[in-house]
């Protein structure tokens, strides 16, 4: 087992200690002791190739295993199939970058429903992914990783169902499980061992042992409402879970070693660590 931790983003206290550039933050995490890192195109892949180029050397340097966010605007299921088309050619910038970072792993959004059913919406998601997956061999990307994330809202498509769908369609396919999104479109349902483990069997179950054991996954804090996902907290904000040391003792005794990248607010990197303190302990 080899579970690995690190943030979405810089977070705060890589600037607290003066650091500018993202090439950096690789020997930052080596130091505090991560071992992850999820760069941010929410609002676009707007990173140059040269830019990538450097934390990806910097990331092997260090030892630091790169992931990649694409942006927040993909919609998997977008009934307009031009608005799709543009959806997995951001997927492919994407690629292109984490390639360069020396990652193998892009995080995707599923999309909303945009008074669409469901069902609906999900069938052209599964359309849109299937193209993705064929345009990804076309552009010699058939060795990147597509992560569709479960979604917060309510409203959204993504929860734990339709994304191990989605996932079934390709083995290349890994779900990235938002413990604090499942928890929030589900008004707080994530609060004992036996719910978080109906989560790892589910996806056992859809896609198999060797993909359980290496998921992606990100983790956080997340204020909700009745409509689901409000915003990220902290993990000094203990008003709304999830709590980590469920996931850390399945991971544990499942033998699992997936890559967890934290989302907390601004203290994504000592949250990051607590994460990773937390599974040492249970592992002792």
């Amino acid at each position: 087992m080899r579970a690995l931790f690190g943030p979405a983003g810089n977070g705060e206290l890589f600037y607290q200690n003066g650091y500018k550039a993202s090439e950096e933050m690789p020997k930052f995490l080596k130091d505090y002791g991560l071992d992850a890192y999820e760069y941010q195109c929410g609002n676009g892949v707007r990173v140059g190739e040269e830019t990538a180029r450097r934390i990806g050397e910097a990331a092997k340097q260090n030892g630091i295993v790169m992931s990649l966010h694409s942006p927040y605007y993909i919609n998997l299921a977008n009934p307009d199939e031009e608005k799709r088309a543009k959806s997995i050619d951001y997927i492919m910038q994407s690629m292109r970058a984490v390639k360069a970072m020396g990652g193998n792993r892009v995080v995707v959004h599923a999309g909303a429903l945009q008074k669409m059913t469901r069902e609906e919406a999900l069938e052209n998601a599964k359309i849109t992914v299937r193209q993705a997956v064929l345009e990804a061999d076309a552009q010699g990307f058939s060795d990147i990783h597509m992560c569709i994330e479960t979604m917060g809202k309510i409203n959204q498509l993504g929860n734990l169902y339709e994304v191990l769908e989605l996932c079934s369609i390709d083995d290349r396919l890994l779900p990235t499980i938002d413990f604090g999104h499942l928890n929030a479109r589900t008004l707080g349902a994530l609060n004992s061992y036996e719910a978080f483990l109906e989560v790892f069997e589910a996806i056992e179950n859809k896609l198999g042992h060797d993909r359980l054991r290496v998921f992606h996954s990100h983790f956080s804090h997340i204020e909700y409402t009745k409509g689901g996902e409000k915003k990220h907290l902290t993990f000094e904000d203990n008003e709304f879970g999830p709590d980590f040391k469920y996931v850390a003792q399945i991971v544990y005794e499942k033998n699992l070693s997936p890559v967890f990248i934290c989302e907390s607010a601004g203290t994504q990197i000592e949250d990051s660590f607590e994460m990773k303190k937390i599974l040492s302990e249970i592992s002792k």
